[in-house]
């Protein structure tokens, strides 16, 4: 790498050599530089030339486990009688997720997954049957007794979803990724459960063997070259962490149309996952992990109000970071956007909410970038960028 003497010695050289390129095209001239390797990167913009952006550059809107519908009222004043809070915090629902990537602009997703490696585990929820409703009313086309990955946010319970597989999420994620090849990258983030709940179905222990079976189903509906896997980000480099602090991320323009998957959990199952790809190596998931961590890349950070020069400090260092612009419904039900804004000054390159529109039995909060775009550079890695939308002619309709 130049010194900062030999790069000013350097733009000085290119000063004084314009004046003798007049009347010739600019292409061309810059054209020649490159090709006689007298210039890189840095000093396009002294030439007016557009810097290649990278994927820690933007900032995108994401939602919050993404798949969720409401549960039924029967169910609700259920779940209230043991935990009252639930009446207000599960009151939100999201569209399918095409019509979010379309129509909303959303390029970050959340899903939360349990494992069924032989099907039928979660074929006839408790709440289901509070709705008066039997197994052929319930599964009518069998698609809950069918092995692999489910879709819910509590077993038995809170289970009405958009897509209740992780195969069927993935075909559609994969639909709209194919009709649309130059888009941002979206980011699938997976959290996994396991935890047993008194009365409830107990959910499948995920083993080393379950965590082979989800990537197993990643791979059967994604091409790998369609997948941001982290051997990918880490390249040469010794490990993630070097290569997003040091290298960087890659150019936008590189991974345009790609998938990335990222680990939501922390703890014991991050920790195995960690065990089966020791840093990551030959893994599909990212996985935040603290940032002294060979494998750190991309962390959550779920709380902008306490956490934001945090935030920026991680952001300003490379990595990529997810938070929420709010929670349990509390923003929307006050009309209260402080939490918003600091999640998008903060930086995070993935912000997420349950309201990427308002919901009108509550207020008119919503969560947007300014003038409803997809990407915009970032406001704390991507400053020197220019303004206005970098996804151009993807989305179908505003």
């Amino acid at each position: 790498m130049k010194s900062r003497d030999r790069q000013l010695e350097d733009e000085g050289f290119y000063r004084k050599c314009l004046p003798c390129f007049v009347g010739i095209p600019r292409s061309f001239f810059i054209g020649c530089l490159l090709q006689w390797g007298v210039i890189a990167g840095p000093f396009f913009p002294l030439l007016g030339a557009e810097p290649r952006p990278r994927l820690n550059q933007i900032q995108v809107i994401g939602t919050h486990n993404s798949y969720h519908l409401e549960p039924s009222t029967a169910v609700v004043q259920a779940i209230t009688t043991v935990y009252p809070g639930a009446k207000t915090e599960l009151a939100y629902r999201h569209r399918p997720l095409t019509e979010q990537f379309d129509q909303l602009g959303i390029r970050q997703v959340e899903l939360d997954l349990f494992a069924d490696p032989h099907g039928g585990h979660f074929a006839w929820p408790l709440g289901a049957r509070l709705d008066g409703l039997s197994r052929r009313e319930f599964d009518p086309q069998g698609i809950w007794q069918r092995p692999g990955y489910k879709i819910m946010h509590v077993q038995d319970v809170d289970y009405r979803t958009t897509v209740p597989t992780f195969r069927a999420a993935l075909r559609e994620i994969n639909r709209w990724s194919l009709a649309h090849p130059r888009h941002v990258p979206i980011m699938v983030l997976l959290e996994l459960k396991e935890r047993a709940i008194v009365g409830l179905t107990r959910p499948v222990a995920l083993t080393r063997e379950r965590l082979q079976e989800l990537e197993a189903e990643i791979r059967d509906v994604l091409a790998l070259k369609r997948i941001l896997r982290p051997d990918d980000v880490r390249g040469t480099a010794t490990c993630l962490r070097d290569a997003v602090t040091e290298s960087g991320w890659p150019p936008l323009d590189e991974v345009a149309g790609r998938v990335l998957f990222a680990l939501d959990n922390e703890g014991q199952i991050r920790d195995r996952y960690l065990e089966l790809h020791p840093g990551l190596r030959n893994g599909l998931l990212f996985a935040s992990v603290p940032e002294s961590h060979p494998a750190a890349a991309w962390m959550k950070v779920n709380d902008p109000v306490n956490a934001q020069q945090r935030i920026q400090r991680l952001v300003k260092a490379g990595f990529i970071v997810r938070t929420r612009a709010d929670a349990d419904t509390q923003q929307a039900r006050r009309s209260d956007v402080r939490r918003r804004d600091l999640a998008l000054s903060s930086g995070a390159q993935f912000v997420s909410t349950d309201y990427p529109e308002s919901d009108p039995r509550l207020s008119d909060y919503r969560v947007q970038l300014p003038g409803g775009i997809v990407a915009r550079a970032n406001p704390v890695s991507g400053a020197r960028l220019r303004t206005g939308e970098w996804e151009v002619g993807v989305r179908s309709s505003p």
